[in-house]
């Protein structure tokens, strides 16, 4: 029986490319690296922010461990001063969430830092209508690892197979996967459709519509 629906954040509730760009480059400046641009990004994003600063850095620093540990850490207070500028979702999803709420509990799980997380969530979704929030904590890896997505379930008060999954990434389905929940993924966001589908994501939805009739469609055939 689903009980819970888990979003991604980035990409998935809202677009949030731009701040992510922004601290990205302003990190770079001040280290004296190279900036990058919005396509460069897009390349870089889904696997954490330790992997997005190490993509970011010159290729010869991008084994220093000691030089990744320096930029990420610059990095979070950069991106810190500009990731609370993402302030509107996605064409209806936040009133589908909103909508959602009324029969599930709602989740959001990012590899993103947490407590960025937990505050863009609540910008977004409204305190009201968002259950729980779970991004990355140091030290622990990050999606499609299962441990932030159990942690995820367990504050929701569900099992992961009690969940729904839904994001813009082959990231999101291999999450998925290995918690072993049903998964839906949506063309609004960083990976195109036909990208999608080559990863093998089967439940695909293109409006917020789309995506509310897909979880119902699930819901009745538990």
């Amino acid at each position: 029986m689903i009980k819970a629906i888990i979003f991604d954040l980035d990409g998935t509730l809202a677009n949030t490319i731009p701040e992510i760009r922004e601290g990205v480059n302003m990190t770079m400046e001040k280290l004296g690296y190279p900036t990058h641009s919005i396509e460069a990004i897009l390349s870089f994003i889904n696997n954490g922010a330790r992997h997005l600063i190490r993509c970011a850095l010159p290729a010869q620093l991008q084994s220093d461990e000691a030089a990744v540990d320096h930029a990420l850490a610059q990095f979070n207070l950069c991106y810190g001063e500009t990731y609370m500028h993402t302030n509107t979702t996605y064409d209806g999803v936040r009133e589908l969430v909103e909508k959602l709420h009324s029969t599930y509990k709602i989740g959001v799980l990012s590899n993103k830092q947490d407590p960025f997380v937990k505050n863009l969530s609540r910008q977004l979704l409204g305190a009201e209508s968002c259950d729980a929030a779970q991004g990355v904590i140091a030290g622990m890896p990050p999606k499609p690892h299962p441990y932030h997505t159990e942690k995820i379930a367990a504050e929701l008060g569900v099992s992961t197979e009690e969940c729904v999954m839904v994001g813009d990434s082959d990231i999101d389905l291999l999450t998925a996967q290995n918690a072993n929940m049903k998964h839906i993924g949506v063309t609004w966001g960083f990976r195109s459709e036909e990208f999608l589908r080559e990863k093998g994501v089967k439940n695909l939805v293109r409006t917020a519509d789309e995506l509310e009739a897909l979880i119902r469609q699930l819901a009745e055939e538990e």
